[in-house]
């Protein structure tokens, strides 16, 4: 039996996507979603934890990172936990783990990025809930016939 590698977070963009292009046309953003837990201690005092994780973005993952996500934004995020190691410069090794995102929900609706000029593009009228930022085709016939 194989195993799960399964991630599902809800949290905030730490800073603006990273977005790299590559030679191939292959884009990859990366950037830092912070997770915060609350809970109460022994003494009944509000405490918040807050936990921040590496978050990589490919292909058309990364394209909608660059068009919509910015720091602040709220983002459910599913993905497969990746780690990686490497020698620094002194030789010794590191690892990073990272979240290597299969799907993303923008939460609180939609935002464009400002553009290269300057400008600030139109907000969509619409929330995206997949991965794409095209909104769902509408509903065909009639949407008032439930059975309940």
């Amino acid at each position: 039996m194989s195993g799960v590698n399964k991630v599902i977070l809800i949290g905030n963009v730490g800073k603006d996507p990273e977005i790299r292009h590559m030679e191939n046309g292959t884009s990859k953003a990366t950037f830092p979603l912070a997770t915060t837990e609350t809970y109460r201690d022994r003494e009944g005092q509000r405490m918040e934890q807050t936990e921040w994780h590496n978050i990589v973005l490919w292909r058309g993952l990364a394209e909608l990172a660059e068009k919509y996500i910015r720091k602040g934004k709220q983002l459910y995020i599913e993905g497969k936990l990746r780690t990686r190691s490497w020698e620094d410069r002194d030789g010794n090794k590191r690892y990073t783990t990272e979240i290597i995102a299969d799907n993303i929900t923008l939460l609180g609706g939609l935002q464009r990025r400002e553009d290269q000029q300057g400008g600030a593009a139109a907000e969509p009228a619409y929330n995206a809930g997949t991965t794409t930022a095209e909104p769902a085709p509408p509903v065909e016939g009639p949407t008032d016939d439930l059975p309940f």
